[in-house]
């Protein structure tokens, strides 16, 4: 069963993941508590992993793997949530009003995303 609305959100959480990471990785050393030890290329190299999770499904998905294309999904979307764990450093007052739109633009993309897999799966599940 393929759905039309999934390459819309995986790009909807794609682009908002990036614009998340590329804030992080160019403004790093404005992010309160991260590790000094980060870099910028760390940053990116992070999404491009985590992206290519999401690019796996996607493809597991649409050419007949269909339920572990699914949780492959499930777990990219997961990780949209990790932008969270910023809070976990410093709170939201001590973030910028770019850092706290990037990091919930994800979360949010990410929430969506991740609501349309599981409706997947249930319909799956259910046939």
């Amino acid at each position: 069963m393929k759905s039309a609305a999934l390459p819309w959100l995986l790009g909807l959480y794609g682009a908002a993941s990036l614009v998340h990471f590329a804030h992080n990785a160019e403004y790093l050393a404005l992010y309160p508590h991260l590790p000094p030890s980060w870099s910028r290329a760390d940053v990116y190299l992070a999404w491009c992993t985590v992206t290519a999770l999401g690019l796996a499904g996607f493809v597991l998905y649409r050419r007949g793997s269909p339920r572990a294309g699914l949780a492959l999904l499930g777990a990219y979307a997961a990780l949209g949530f990790a932008g969270l764990l910023h809070y976990t450093r410093a709170p939201l007052a001590h973030h910028t009003r770019a850092m706290n739109l990037t990091i919930w633009a994800e979360v949010a993309s990410a929430a969506l995303l991740g609501v349309h897999v599981l409706v997947l799966a249930m319909r799956r599940r259910s046939t």
